[in-house]
């Protein structure tokens, strides 16, 4: 069987673009790659989020993907929602290199990625650790300044 492929292009205030790109090969994570540009610089929570609906710009892609019902948390915590991809460090041009491995955001199967949206927050994502009322859900990162769905990418 082949690699699975998909693809999410980034749009959000300030001109945020971006685009990234989603491997997942036979038995293994899956491999985020790409960039994302027009951020301010330092760190920016960064998940997938439950909902494919952007109607309303990023506000209506839901909650963090949480199939298992648990608490947020790092992307190397076990109890950690699926969707928790930690942190996303954009330099002093505003540039964030992305490249993250991750074993439960697969693109097949009834957990699958697909459709749903990747959120790029204002804030840092304290990792479930910072103690504010909103730590255990959302990490307390912030607004939502960037966003867009998952799609299958072309194989060819």
């Amino acid at each position: 069987m082949s690699s699975l492929k998909a693809v999410v292009l980034i749009t959000g205030e300030n001109s945020i673009r971006g685009s990234l790109h989603f491997v997942r090969d036979p038995n293994g994570p899956t491999h985020v790659k790409g960039r994302i540009t027009g951020l301010s610089p330092g760190l920016h929570g960064f998940h997938i989020h439950a909902l494919g609906d952007t109607t309303n710009g990023c506000n209506s892609t839901g909650p963090h993907f949480n199939p298992l019902k648990k608490d947020h948390g790092a992307p190397a915590d076990k109890e950690r929602h699926a969707g928790d991809l930690g942190n996303i460090l954009a330099g002093p041009d505003g540039v964030a290199e992305v490249s993250i491995k991750d074993w439960q955001i697969p693109l097949s199967g009834p957990h699958s990625i697909l459709g749903r949206a990747v959120v790029v927050h204002a804030d840092p994502d304290d990792l479930g650790r910072g103690g504010h009322e909103l730590s255990k859900s959302t990490g307390n990162a912030g607004a939502r300044v960037g966003c867009g769905i998952i799609g299958l990418q072309s194989s060819v």
